[in-house]
């Protein structure tokens, strides 16, 4: 009877190592996965912004010199011109400097949401 006690033990022991081995290597899984999953978001995220970024730094440079020159005709001086621009320039660094926190707050705050929420969706 004893016997029987401790070989019931000893099986439900060794089924819930058994378990408990699965659930580890199943969540060990699970984490590659996961850690893959927001590197490939992450890197995508990186190569789209530095190709956009790209095109739109282009077009601004193009843009800015061509209102440079107009502005520069208009005033009839193409250096007044330029350092209107320059200066215009100067205003927009300013504000987005003196708007950096919020700035990155929104950035963080989407990011998160993108990486900590994303566990709460069903597929």
């Amino acid at each position: 009877m004893i016997m029987n006690v401790f070989e019931s033990i000893g099986e439900k022991t060794g089924r819930a190592a058994d378990i408990g081995e699965n659930f580890l290597e199943k969540s060990h899984q699970y984490f590659k996965l996961k850690v893959f999953q927001q590197l490939a978001y992450s890197l995508s995220m990186v190569a789209k912004l530095l190709a956009v970024g790209t095109l739109m730094v282009l077009g601004l440079i193009f843009g800015a010199v061509a209102g440079a020159i107009h502005l520069g005709q208009l005033l009839e001086n193409l250096a007044l011109g330029y350092l209107s621009v320059a200066g215009i320039f100067f205003i927009i660094g300013l504000i987005v400097y003196m708007a950096r926190k919020s700035i990155s707050a929104y950035v963080i705050m989407k990011i998160g949401s993108k990486f900590y929420l994303e566990d709460d969706i069903d597929y």
